[in-house]
């Protein structure tokens, strides 16, 4: 799933729009200040949010997010929802 458009929001969150049409907000908050995304506590650097030509957001500092990650958490939908082979049993040997 493909993001055509970003708009950083305060809070870490961002207004999203996705290539089916789908938008919403994903509050990434969560993700703020840990690991690589301590640099989203520069100030202005999360403001700096891009669609990038694969239709993830990246940030300055080859930060990015998988597009299918905030589809999920913007639609509140299960992986198997977007990727039905989540769904199938597994094959035993």
């Amino acid at each position: 799933m493909k993001i055509r458009s970003a708009q950083p929001l305060p809070g870490f969150h961002l207004k999203l729009t996705f290539a089916d049409g789908t938008e919403g907000i994903a509050d990434l908050s969560d993700l703020a200040g840990k690991g690589v995304f301590q640099a989203w506590r520069e100030p202005g650097l999360f403001e700096q949010v891009a669609v990038t030509e694969h239709g993830a957001v990246a940030w300055p500092g080859e930060l990015d997010l998988c597009p299918d990650a905030l589809y999920l958490k913007v639609t509140g939908k299960q992986p198997g929802d977007l990727f039905p082979a989540f769904r199938l049993p597994l094959a035993h040997a």
